[in-house]
């Protein structure tokens, strides 16, 4: 491990609130400024698009990653692999112009773990502060490299854990921390780092693990599917108290940032591999619990199994697994992973609408002035009114599927798919 000085950085606290807004056009982290898919006020999205109509660059990306980008400046970076997961990379791509500025090897790997088809070798988004961009490709890499240079400040590469189907959950900062999930079939353990020089300052064990009991011997069963997550926690503070809201397989949990100490749970039937980023509005926290789950809205700040008193309301009619919802002022917008989507009230979780939109999805919603960006996995993008009456306001085409979420930077869409990253922007 490598180690560089830098100068110490302000802590960024989230507050328990429905949104913040943010006058830069940088998207440092998976669903952005705000942390919930919201835009920076004042943002004026395309509302239609084509392979030949306000596409203002397009750049093939070799390799197979579902990553999101991340920018800041000028500069954009996701996360690559080659298909069979032997051959990690860090892409930096200017935002001005498409071309690519870094394509950094930043790990071999002799033998990788099964991945499902489905997933990729890359799938978790990296996130940027200052002169500092931190990656992790799961149990084979996580690492931090110089922004500008694309040169290595440190690496890890012994944080164990067999991902099972992949790896997915991204990283986080939080003050000095870089926070991530190991959520897998052998282990679940949730861990800070020093993002100054990649050690080790905290690492907590999941306190709830799946049991099950096989019928023929009788003996507990503890299948790896039932085991996994891949979401990515946010931090919120409530009533000057901060907590790490952190979604594994079987429960949701708080834990104290600074320590990695277990305040609260919620425990879940049995449920597995959610991929949601938390949503906080109104005083809860809304949570897809993933496969075989519900959708949860629950007050933070409890202490031990909060299970029976803290839990406002549960919804199942649709669940997302991977795409997160959005949050706009009194409403929650959810699309599940077969094209199913819902329109809620926030406070009570009633349901104002539920229509089949098409497509399957895992890119996470966007939201702006009154209106949805949704992507499928058929490169099919359409944009929803955010409102109490369901209305699609346009349709439009890529050539291949969306899996990771987009970002967004002044007036622009940067859009992932499968082959190619995209600048969708109306022209002036």
């Amino acid at each position: 491990m490598t180690s560089k000085p830098i100068f110490l950085l302000i802590p960024i606290l989230v507050a328990l609130s429905p949104c913040l807004t943010f006058a830069d056009e940088n998207w440092l982290e998976f669903r952005g400024p705000t942390e919930d898919g919201h835009a920076p006020k004042g943002a004026k999205l395309p509302t239609s698009w084509s392979e030949t109509k306000n596409v203002v660059w397009k750049t093939a990306i070799k390799g197979k990653a579902w990553s999101s980008p991340v920018i800041s400046g000028d500069k954009i970076w996701v996360t690559n692999a080659d298909e069979g997961g032997t051959r990690l990379q860090a892409v930096s791509i200017d935002k001005n112009s498409g071309k690519v500025l870094h394509n950094k090897k930043v790990c071999s790997v002799a033998g990788p773990q099964y991945c499902h088809p489905f997933n990729s070798y890359a799938s978790p988004s990296p996130v940027i502060e200052n002169d500092r961009v931190y990656l992790s490709f799961g149990a084979p890499w996580t690492g931090c490299l110089d922004a500008e240079t694309g040169e290595l400040i440190w690496e890890r590469l012994d944080l164990k854990c067999n991902h099972f189907r992949g790896p997915g959950s991204s990283p986080i900062i939080h003050g000095d921390l870089l926070i991530l999930h190991f959520d897998g079939s052998d282990f679940q353990y949730i861990v800070a780092l020093d993002k100054r020089t990649g050690e080790t300052v905290w690492k907590t064990d999941r306190s709830v693990d799946f049991q099950d009991i096989d019928e023929k011997t009788g003996a507990p069963e503890r299948d790896g599917d039932w085991r996994k997550a891949y979401s990515t926690p946010r931090v919120i503070e409530v009533k000057g108290r901060e907590e790490l809201i952190s979604l594994g397989a079987m429960a949701l949990y708080g834990y104290d940032p600074a320590t990695g100490k277990e305040l609260w749970r919620v425990e879940s039937q049995p449920m597995h591999s959610g991929s949601i980023r938390p949503v906080i509005g109104h005083g809860m926290i809304f949570m897809p619990f993933g496969s075989g789950g519900e959708v949860i809205a629950i007050r933070p700040r409890g202490e031990g199994v909060v299970t029976d008193t803290h839990v406002e309301w549960r919804y199942k009619k649709v669940n997302p697994r991977r795409a997160s919802p959005v949050l706009v002022d009194e409403l929650l917008f959810l699309i599940d992973d077969g094209g199913v989507g819902a329109c809620l009230e926030a406070k009570t979780g009633a349901e104002i609408w539920r229509e089949r939109i098409g497509g399957n999805f895992s890119a996470s919603l966007i939201y702006s002035d009154g209106k949805i960006w949704s992507f499928n996995e058929e490169g099919i993008g359409r944009v929803i009114e955010a409102g109490r009456e369901f209305k699609i306001l346009s349709e439009n085409q890529l050539d291949d599927g969306v899996m990771g979420s987009p970002a967004v930077s002044g007036n622009a869409l940067f859009v992932r798919t499968k082959t190619h990253l995209y600048r969708i922007e109306e022209e002036q």
